[in-house]
């Protein structure tokens, strides 16, 4: 299948409204091309949810947009990407991207000090998903993992620039502002607006 020559839309799937964020840089990259989201908001968040679970949801998020005629499927979901992903992959015959590797890449890009750090929903950061491609990519890195399981409740009752999720920001990071990173995987999609907040909370 060629890509840039077929006109079937490119899907994409999120657990909530935060994968948008994702649609955007897509459709600034490929303004040609036609975008189908799909936000599974009536069983967000994943990241709570057993392996099991998230792997279900994504495939019935994926068969949703393989019945819309998608030429490909991007995981928006950083939850999905790090549990699901494989076994989309080898269960669909188009392509099936995730979140893991472009944000690995950068982030070795961005590092001057080997020394990153990665937030995320408890089963994104428990799955390792992120620290093995990053320890595989280059093996002198060091990798500090935090669960923030509390920043999408917060997200999705509207409370970003409360005080409340400042503090707790400030309780998540303060454990990663002690080894010293100097780059940060924020792999909370649902929180596209939180990293200005975040960004103060790890000085």
């Amino acid at each position: 299948m060629n890509f840039m020559n077929n006109s079937n839309p490119i899907g994409v799937f999120d657990s909530g409204v935060g994968g948008l964020t994702v649609v955007k840089k897509i459709s600034s990259l490929l303004p040609n091309e036609n975008i189908i989201y799909f936000g599974d908001t009536a069983r967000v968040p994943y990241g709570t949810k057993s392996n099991d679970t998230v792997i279900e949801y994504a495939f019935q998020d994926a068969r949703f947009l393989l019945n819309k005629n998608v030429k490909m499927i991007v995981v928006a979901c950083n939850t999905a990407s790090s549990v699901a992903l494989k076994t989309l992959q080898d269960q669909f015959s188009i392509p099936v991207i995730g979140m893991i590797k472009p944000g690995t890449k950068l982030a070795l890009q961005k590092t001057n000090s080997g020394r990153i750090g990665i937030i995320g929903t408890n089963a994104t950061i428990n799955n390792k998903a992120y620290s093995t491609d990053l320890l595989r990519l280059d093996s002198k890195v060091k990798v500090y993992e935090k669960a923030c399981p509390l920043f999408v409740p917060l997200a999705e009752e509207g409370l970003i620039e409360h005080t409340a999720t400042r503090l707790i920001a400030e309780e998540y990071l303060s454990e990663l502002k002690g080894h010293d990173i100097d780059t940060l995987i924020f792999r909370l999609y649902t929180l596209p607006y939180s990293c200005q907040s975040d960004s103060r909370s790890c000085g």
